[in-house]
C-alpha cells in the first residue's frame, strides 16, 4: 500500500470516528433535555369519567409537552361495528396520537381497553421519541390495569379492524423453536395424551403405550413357542403404532448386521449360551438408536415407547432377561451379551483390621525434675 493510499484510509477512518462522536453527542444532548409529557387536568378528569361504560373511544395527543384530550365518542353498537367508523376519522396522515378504545369484554377492574399508538413513518424523529417515552406515563395515569391489549400502528391499514385482527394473529403465532425447545415441546405433546381405548396409545408412568399390530402379537406368540429366535419392530410415526419388520432364526454372528444405521428399532433375540455349567436361553431386548441421524420426533417416540412395549412383551409370556440400548450393531458380540447378562463378581478383600493397642498401664506419673547441683 502506497503512502498516499494510507493517508486516504486514515482520513476516512478519522471522518467515520468524528461522525460517530457527533451522533452520540446529539443523542446525549437530546435525551438530557427531553422529558416525557404528563396529562393535563382536563384529561385526568376525563380518565376518571370515561370508565363508566358509556365512552367507546378517545383520542389523546401531545401538545406543548402535555397530554391533551382531542376528542371522544360514545358507544353506539358493539365494538367491532363501531371500530372503523369511530377510529378512522381520528387518524391524521402525519400526526401521531394515542387512541384508547373500549372493548366489550370485562375484566376485574371493569371493561377492557385497547391502547393504539399511531406514529406514522412520516413523523419526525422528535415526535417518535416523544410518543415512545410518554406511552408509559399515559398508561400509568389512565390505569394500566384497564389496558389489556396494545397495538403500535405505523400505517393506516394497521389502524383498521382488519389490521387489529391481523395483529392478534401475528402476536399469537409462536416464535421459531430451537432444537432443544422442539424436543421439549414434543415431550409435552406426548405427556398430554389422555384418550383411552384398546387400539389407542395411552400415557403411562414410563412413557407412551403405543398399540401393536396383529403381526406383532402373532410373532411374539410364535417366539414364545420356539418358532423364532429373532424379532425386529418399528414404530409408524404417522400412525403411532408398532409393526413387525422381521421374524427369523439367525446365528449370533449375523445379529449385528440386522441393526439399521439410519432408523431406530426394537429387537428381541434369544441368546443361547452356557454359564457356570448351565445351558441358558436368555431373551434380550435391544433398543437401537443410530445417534442423531434420526429426526427428533423419531428419537422421542422410540424413547417414550420403549418401557411400555417391553412390558407388553412380557404380558405375552416372554420373560426379558436383559434390556440394552445401543447405537451400533457391532456392539452385539457374544462377549458383550455374556458380560451384560452375567457381570463378573468382584472379589472384595475384607478390610484390614487395625490391631488394638497395648492394654492401659494406668495414669502416667508426674515426676518433679531434680535440680542439678
Amino acid at each position: 500500500m502506497s503512502h498516499q493510499t494510507g493517508i486516504k484510509a486514515g482520513s476516512a477512518l478519522r471522518d467515520k470516528e468524528i461522525n460517530i462522536i457527533l451522533t452520540m453527542t446529539i443523542l446525549m444532548s437530546f435525551f438530557s433535555v427531553f422529558k416525557p409529557s404528563a396529562a393535563n387536568a382536563e384529561l385526568l378528569k376525563f380518565f376518571g369519567k370515561c370508565k363508566d361504560g358509556k365512552t367507546r373511544v378517545l383520542k389523546v395527543s401531545i401538545e406543548n409537552e402535555e397530554l391533551r384530550l382531542v376528542s371522544h365518542s360514545d358507544v353506539k353498537r358493539d365494538w367491532e361495528k363501531d371500530y372503523d367508523s369511530l377510529v378512522r376519522p381520528l387518524i391524521e396522515e402525519s400526526t401521531p396520537c394515542y387512541i384508547l378504545y373500549r372493548l366489550d369484554y370485562k375484566i376485574p377492574t371493569g371493561y377492557a381497553w385497547l391502547l393504539m399508538s399511531w406514529v406514522p413513518e412520516s413523523a419526525t424523529v422528535r415526535q417518535k421519541m416523544l410518543y415512545a417515552s410518554t406511552k408509559a406515563t399515559l398508561k400509568l395515569e389512565f390505569g394500566s390495569g384497564h389496558i389489556k391489549e396494545e397495538l403500535n400502528a405505523t400505517s393506516k391499514e394497521e389502524t383498521t379492524l382488519q389490521g387489529y385482527h391481523k395483529h392478534k394473529v401475528d402476536f399469537s403465532t409462536p416464535a421459531p423453536l430451537t432444537s432443544r425447545e422442539e424436543e421439549l415441546a414434543e415431550l409435552r405433546k406426548t405427556e398430554s395424551k389422555t384418550d383411552f381405548g384398546i387400539d389407542t396409545k395411552q400415557q403411562t408412568l414410563g412413557g407412551i403405550n403405543c398399540p401393536i399390530a396383529d403381526a406383532v402379537a402373532q410373532a411374539l406368540h410364535d417366539m414364545r413357542h420356539g418358532g423364532y429366535n429373532y424379532l425386529q419392530f418399528r414404530i409408524d410415526l404417522e400412525e403411532e403404532k408398532i409393526h413387525l419388520v422381521k421374524a427369523d432364526n439367525i446365528e449370533l454372528t449375523a445379529l449385528p448386521a440386522q441393526i439399521p444405521t439410519d432408523h431406530a428399532r426394537y429387537h428381541l433375540y434369544i441368546f443361547k449360551h452356557h454359564h457356570e455349567g448351565n445351558y441358558l436361553e436368555s431373551v434380550v431386548f435391544v433398543y437401537s438408536m443410530p445417534g442423531y441421524s434420526c429426526s427428533i420426533r423419531e428419537r422421542m417416540m422410540y424413547s417414550s415407547c420403549k418401557g411400555p412395549f417391553s412390558a407388553t412383551i412380557e404380558k405375552h409370556g416372554i420373560q426379558v432377561a436383559k434390556k440394552l440400548e445401543i447405537d451400533n450393531g457391532a456392539e452385539l458380540t457374544e462377549e458383550f451379551l455374556h458380560e451384560e447378562l452375567h457381570p463378573r463378581k468382584l472379589n472384595l478383600r475384607p478390610q484390614f483390621s487395625k490391631p488394638k493397642g497395648p492394654p492401659s498401664r494406668g495414669a502416667k506419673r508426674l515426676t518433679k525434675p531434680q535440680a542439678v547441683e
